[in-house]
C-alpha cells in the first residue's frame, strides 16, 4: 500500500515510521525545507504521560474570567469575533464539566500511556540520541487550593495505572534541590516519575534519517494545495511540485489540518492555540532543574536539556499571528527568574512561538475521515510528542486495518 503523509512534524515522522513499519511504501510532503521546523521545533521538551490532561477542565471558566485582568496569567485572548474562535471556545466551555473532563482525560492517558509503550520499544531499536532523560515531571503548587484541586485528577492516575507521589515542600526540594530561591512560596507537589524529557527538534531529526533509510521518502519545500477527490476517494494530493497519487493520505498538519480537510467538507474542531518558549543556557548547575518542572500558577514548564532550559508556556488565543510580544515573553521571563534566578542567563535567552493544534476537549483525532482512504493524526495541542508514537502506531493499525481496538479513541468528531 502506497502512503503519502502530509506533514513532517513529530506526529508526521512518527505515522511515517510506523506506517513504514507495517509494510506500506510512505511519503511524506512537507512545506518546510526540514522536518519538525514548525510546532515541533522548539516545545516544551516534555513527553509527559502522567501529566496528559485536558485544558476544558472544571473551575477553567472561572479563572479565565479573572486571568483577563493579570499581568502572567496562562490564558490570554486576543479581542475577536472569529467565529472559529467563538466556535471553538464554546465547544471547550462545554468540556468542562466534570464528567466530560473525566472522560477526556481517561483517554488522553491510554494514549499517553500507549505512547510511552512505542516510545520505549523505538528507543531501544533506534538507540535515538535527543538529550533524553528519565527523572519525571514535577508539578509544583504553591498555594493550598492547587493540593486539593489535584484530587480529581489522582483518582485518574490511580484508575490508568500511572504512578505518582504526592511531595510535600521538603521533598520538592530534595527531587529539585534548585528549586531553593523559591522555599518560602512552594506548598507541595505532584511527582509523575515515568515521563521524560528531551529536545523534539534533535528527536525528529534523527527520526527522519532513521525514516529515509528504511525507504521513507521525503519531499519537502513542497506544499500542499488541494486533495483530489473522485468518488468519494482521494486519488492525489495536488502539491507545487505536481501531483502525487497514493493508496492513502495522512493529514498530520498540526493546526493547518482544519484549513485543508475543511475543503473538502470535512469541519475538524482545531484551533490553533499559540504558544511560547524561550531556549537559554545553564551558567550554574546547583540552581538549575534537573528535569520538567510545571508551574501550576502559571501553567509554565521549565524543562532540562544536556546543558540548557527549555521554558515554555502561556496559551494564546489569537489566530495565526506570528508575533512575539514582550508582554507573552515577560512571562516565561518572569517565571524562570523566579524559580531558578541563579542558574540561568536570559541575556541568551531564544524566543520562538509555535501553533499548537488544540480541540476543544483536549483529545486528539486519530484514524478514518468520511472519505474512505483519508485518514487523520492531528489535533494533540500541548502534547504531541507526548502521544505521537502512540498515536501513530494506532493510525497504522487502522490504515493496515490489522486492528480496531482503538477505534473508540479515534474520536470521530466531523
Amino acid at each position: 500500500m502506497k502512503v503519502v503523509v502530509l506533514g513532517s512534524g513529530v506526529v508526521g515522522l512518527t505515522s511515517a515510521w510506523y506506517l513504514s513499519q507495517a509494510g506500506c511504501d510512505v511519503t511524506v510532503v512537507d512545506r518546510q525545507a526540514r522536518a519538525a521546523e514548525e510546532t515541533s521545533f522548539a516545545n516544551a521538551g516534555q513527553i509527559s504521560y502522567g501529566y496528559s490532561s485536558p485544558w476544558a477542565a472544571p473551575g477553567i471558566p472561572k479563572k479565565a474570567i479573572k486571568w483577563l485582568f493579570e499581568e502572567h496569567a496562562p490564558l490570554k485572548v486576543k479581542p475577536s469575533l472569529s467565529p472559529e474562535l467563538m466556535s471553538w471556545a464554546s465547544k471547550m466551555l462545554l468540556n468542562c464539566q466534570l464528567d466530560k473532563y473525566r472522560i477526556n482525560k481517561a483517554r488522553m492517558l491510554t494514549i499517553a500511556n500507549h505512547s510511552k509503550v512505542c516510545l520505549a520499544e523505538l528507543n531501544k531499536q533506534l538507540q535515538l540520541d535527543y538529550q533524553g532523560r528519565t527523572q519525571g515531571t514535577l508539578q509544583i503548587f504553591r498555594n493550598p487550593a492547587q493540593l486539593k484541586a489535584v484530587e480529581k485528577d489522582i483518582q485518574l492516575l490511580e484508575e490508568s495505572g500511572t504512578r505518582y507521589q504526592l511531595l510535600d515542600t521538603e521533598q520538592c526540594l530534595k527531587q529539585e534541590p534548585g528549586l531553593m530561591a523559591m522555599q518560602g512560596d512552594l506548598v507541595g507537589g505532584l511527582y509523575l516519575p515515568d515521563d521524560e524529557t528531551g529536545d523534539c527538534y534533535l528527536f525528529c531529526q534523527q527520526l527522519q534519517e532513521k525514516a529515509q533509510a528504511a525507504g521513507v521518502q521525503f519531499l519537502y519545500n513542497t506544499e500542499v494545495t488541494r486533495l483530489v477527490v473522485e468518488k468519494q476517494t482521494i486519488v492525489a494530493a495536488q502539491t507545487t511540485a505536481g501531483q502525487i497519487e497514493a493508496d492513502a493520505f495522512v493529514v498530520a498538519l498540526g493546526s493547518y489540518s482544519k484549513t485543508l480537510l475543511g475543503d473538502l467538507g470535512i469541519d475538524v474542531p482545531i484551533y490553533p492555540v499559540k504558544g511560547y518558549s524561550l531556549t537559554l543556557p545553564i551558567i550554574n548547575e546547583q540552581f538549575s532543574p534537573q528535569s520538567t518542572i510545571m508551574d501550576e500558577t502559571y501553567k509554565v514548564a521549565l524543562t532540562r536539556f544536556d546543558q540548557r532550559i527549555r521554558v515554555a508556556g502561556t496559551a494564546e488565543l489569537a489566530g495565526f499571528d506570528p508575533a512575539l510580544p514582550e508582554k507573552r515573553l515577560a512571562t516565561l521571563n518572569h517565571v524562570v527568574s523566579n524559580l531558578f534566578p541563579d542558574g540561568t542567563d536570559l541575556a541568551q535567552a531564544e524566543y520562538w512561538s509555535g501553533f499548537r493544534p488544540m480541540t476543544p476537549d483536549g483529545t486528539p483525532i486519530i484514524g478514518a475521515t468520511p472519505i474512505h482512504n483519508l485518514y487523520t493524526n492531528t489535533g494533540h495541542g500541548t502534547l504531541g510528542w507526548t502521544m505521537a508514537c502512540g498515536s501513530a502506531e494506532i493510525l497504522s493499525q487502522i490504515v493496515t486495518q490489522q486492528s480496531h481496538q482503538y477505534e473508540a479513541l479515534s474520536c470521530h468528531r466531523y
